[in-house]
């Protein structure tokens, strides 16, 4: 293993340790949104039907597999998710996200984004952030 390669991957623990509860501590100060919530809406919006197995939800969401659950008893408690009977599999559920969570994100989204681009994506060159996107992805697709 070079030098790089520990470099490169120290940097990418520092930056998530460092970038994350940043994105998180200003979701909740400016839209009362943790991001593991926003995180799980999200997955949800995008999801057919806005609607995925609690399986499904743990795979897709940032919140590890453990957290996915109470997150959701969560959101429901909020009234932005819902969780509904799965019509194949009764020993299993789904959570669907509510109009209020569909609203919910619309109104954090901004806040989200701006907070990618002023703390991550802003502080490279459009290449840089490219690059960082092409690496990751390919990261990520040999880990499927």
């Amino acid at each position: 293993m070079s030098d790089t390669d520990t470099v490169a991957w120290a940097a990418l623990l520092r930056v998530h340790a460092t970038v994350v509860p940043v994105l998180d501590r200003t979701l909740q100060a400016t839209c009362g949104l943790p991001l593991t919530w926003y995180d799980v809406l999200l997955e949800l919006h995008h999801a057919p039907d806005g609607r995925l197995s609690m399986g499904e939800l743990g795979e897709r969401a940032v919140v590890s597999r453990t957290r996915v659950s109470r997150v959701v008893d969560q959101l429901v408690g909020a009234g932005l998710v819902v969780r509904e009977s799965n019509p194949d599999d009764r020993r299993s559920a789904h959570a669907a996200i509510t109009d209020a969570g569909r609203q919910r994100l619309r109104e954090a989204a901004p806040v989200y984004l701006d907070g990618i681009q002023r703390h991550f994506t802003g502080l490279m060159s459009a290449a840089e952030a490219a690059t960082v996107a092409t690496a990751l992805a390919k990261v990520l697709r040999k880990q499927e």
